[in-house]
């Protein structure tokens, strides 16, 4: 053989070994084939809290009751006494004059004066627990009453006493600091000693007291 023929033989084993190596470093390539789309990273959201907005109340509120009766509600009045152990006691009675209801609770303030508008006689009315306070509820119309107890001022004597004649009873309907006055005519002490207790007062109570 001669050279000419050994050196092509060469040449071609040789471009048969580069094509191979070639192909092989074709298949082990990672790059990503032509037009394929990009890898995208998808965050999926956590889940929305629930709603904090306050429940629609399902009550309506309890609409407030009637309110306490002002002294130009009332009508005020003496109903008859009934004398014991040098005592009377006489039903004070509230009388609603108003359109609309109104509630008393506790005890009035009563005393004696020497005229509407005039100045107090003696001590005011002290107050007797004898019946519990409790709320009165008055419809137009309707009569509460607080028992009054009037001692006889001639039980004390006038040295502690100083016997007067009375004619005008001041009443301040319960927790109003505007007063009525009523013709009321009794002999009363005018002296504010301690130990002269003419006038007491019980809590209001519905009704009229029988007067």
């Amino acid at each position: 053989m001669t050279s000419f023929h050994r050196n092509l033989r060469r040449m071609i084993a040789a471009a048969a070994l580069g094509g191979a190596a070639l192909l092989i470093t074709a298949c082990g390539s990672t790059a990503s084939p032509a037009g394929a789309a990009p890898t995208k990273t998808v965050t999926v959201p956590a889940s929305q809290p629930a709603s904090t907005a306050p429940a629609t109340p399902t009550t309506s509120p309890t609409p407030a009751g009637p309110s306490p009766c002002p002294t130009s509600a009332l009508k005020a009045s003496v109903g008859t006494g009934n004398g014991a152990a040098g005592s009377t006691y006489y039903p004070l009675e509230f009388t609603n004059v108003s359109s609309a209801a109104c509630t008393l609770f506790g005890y009035p303030g009563v005393s004696f004066v020497t005229g509407t508008g005039g100045s107090q006689i003696g001590r005011a009315a002290s107050r007797n627990p004898a019946v519990s306070s409790g709320l009165v509820t008055l419809a137009p119309g309707a009569t509460a009453h607080a028992t009054l107890q009037v001692v006889n001022a001639m039980n004390y004597p006038n040295a502690d006493c100083h016997l007067v004649t009375v004619h005008t009873m001041k009443i301040f309907p319960p927790n109003q600091t505007a007063p009525l006055y009523l013709s009321f005519t009794a002999p009363a002490c005018s002296r504010r000693a301690k130990s002269v207790h003419i006038l007491a007062v019980e809590a209001v109570q519905s009704g009229n007291g029988g007067g």
